[in-house]
């Protein structure tokens, strides 16, 4: 792909987090960037402010002409770019598709800007946005520097799209590594962070062992004299190239990279980083959640590797301020508390439920969650109900579809009659702010990967008019 020749760059789903990180950077190389998305959204509305074309609607009538001339087509100086999340019937990927235009996915576009990098790649079936975002920072603040596409908003640059002032070969650049649909098999990067390789997307995969392989493949395709750093305890065939250094890390145990003295000090974590590089004493950490920490020792293992100094990464730590919709408060008063997570796996469920119990012992804590996919809560509604039975009380919106047509007889209703809590109910969107506002509690968490996050503000809103917070 010769980028020099790129003069268009057209995005169906540009409001994705990925799709938009992406849009973000062809804008900034000065290239014309127009794109598709069923919904406006917060995020879709900063990118027209940024001098991006958004568009509603299917129609080809919307289709920027300029970009679709003879001319522009047949010199490649149109490129299309989509994410699979797009139905194939779609009206603009049919007609894409009729005229044989070359469509690209995100992730292959990915690997192509990433080739003359040197990448960090973090992939994992969760744990991955928060860890790219603690590692991005670490090498934003230091000498190194870095560029980065992430899959969230880190609430330190506001953005999902950080740029390197270092535009040079080999220069830095971190990405959040998918493993849906293989994604991320189109990244050769030169340190790759594994945290996890539970079951997900079986949707694809069929089978947990099919995912395994996926990952096993993505570390195969490390940088010769690169580095793998991965959860200690993950079940999968390491690498077979004996030049990539191998690094176990863990929140829990001893391992190349740990903690030790790990504490709770108004609320924040303070350790010592343990480390077959270098040790750092003292470290702070303002982001909840044992998880978050095992996510920080992963991102400060890379920086090392790559050269970044220990006060760099102390300074760095204590600065982050953590990513929107992974464990944001929006509301922290000592009457309320009010929690926005983007949790909709069972194992990060978990995790999150867990960390909020850790952080308010003996109080009253409830949920609102929303399950991603017909698929995912068939395949694994014994986790969600589980998971959700942490929570003193639980209320259940119905299944965000995203991609998929639904599954006759897989609905939020078989999560609920699997839960052994007596405290739950299902509810629409439409009535979410009343029937939260029915129920007192300590604190309330919302959670998941659709829709939900629409409903954050008057939720917010509603509490704290409840619970008389300025």
């Amino acid at each position: 792909m010769q980028f020099e020749k790129i003069k268009y760059v057209y995005f169906l789903g540009i409001g994705g987090i990925g799709m938009s990180a992406l849009a973000r950077y062809f804008k900034m190389l000065g290239k014309q960037v127009a794109g598709y998305d069923k919904t406006e959204t917060e995020l879709t509305k900063q990118l027209q402010q940024e001098g991006i074309e958004v568009n509603y609607s299917e129609e080809l009538t919307v289709l920027p002409a300029n970009y679709f001339t003879e001319q522009a087509i047949a010199n490649n100086e149109t490129l299309l770019v989509y994410t699979p999340a797009i139905p194939k019937e779609h009206k603009q990927f049919v007609y894409f598709n009729q005229k044989n235009y070359s469509l690209y996915k995100r992730s292959q576009v990915l690997g192509f800007i990433t080739k003359n990098y040197s990448t960090v790649a973090v992939a994992g079936t969760h744990g991955k946005t928060t860890t790219s975002s603690i590692v991005a920072h670490l090498f934003k603040s230091s000498k190194k520097d870095c560029s980065a596409f992430l899959g969230g908003i880190t609430l330190n640059y506001n953005s999902n799209f950080l740029i390197s002032t270092k535009q040079e070969n080999n220069s830095w650049v971190v990405v959040e590594a998918d493993e849906y649909d293989r994604s991320f098999l189109t990244l050769f990067p030169q340190i790759a962070i594994i945290t996890s390789v539970d079951a997900d997307h079986l949707d694809i995969y069929g089978e947990h062992d099919a995912l395994k392989k996926s990952f096993e493949q993505f570390a195969n395709q490390i940088k010769s004299a690169g580095s793998l750093i991965y959860k200690k305890g993950l079940e999968f065939e390491l690498p077979t190239d004996t030049t990539i250094k191998k690094y176990t890390y863990s929140v829990n145990e001893e391992a190349d990279f740990c903690v030790t003295n790990l504490r709770i000090e108004n609320g924040f974590f303070h350790f010592d980083f343990k480390s077959c590089i270098e040790s750092i004493n003292d470290l702070v950490f303002g982001i909840p959640g044992r998880h978050n920490v095992e996510n920080a020792i992963a991102a400060i293992a890379s920086a090392q590797i790559a050269g970044v100094t220990a006060l760099e990464i102390k300074n760095a730590l204590q600065s982050f301020k953590g990513v929107k919709r992974r464990f944001d408060f929006h509301i922290r008063a000592n009457n309320i508390v009010f929690i926005d997570d983007y949790a909709h796996h069972p194992e990060e469920l978990k995790a999150c439920i867990s960390s909020v119990k850790e952080l308010y012992p003996n109080k009253k804590i409830a949920g609102v969650f929303q399950p991603h996919l017909f698929s995912r809560t068939r395949d694994f509604l014994d986790g969600f109900a589980s998971s959700l039975d942490l929570l003193d009380e639980t209320i259940l919106l119905d299944i965000y579809p995203a991609r998929e047509l639904p599954i006759e007889g897989v609905t939020s209703q078989l999560i609920l009659d699997n839960m052994k809590s007596t405290n739950k109910q299902l509810c629409s969107k439409s009535n979410l702010v009343n029937a939260v506002e029915q129920i007192n509690a300590d604190v309330w968490l919302i959670l998941g990967a659709g829709d939900i996050d629409v409903l954050v503000e008057p939720v917010s809103q509603m509490l704290k008019q409840k619970y008389h917070v300025a």
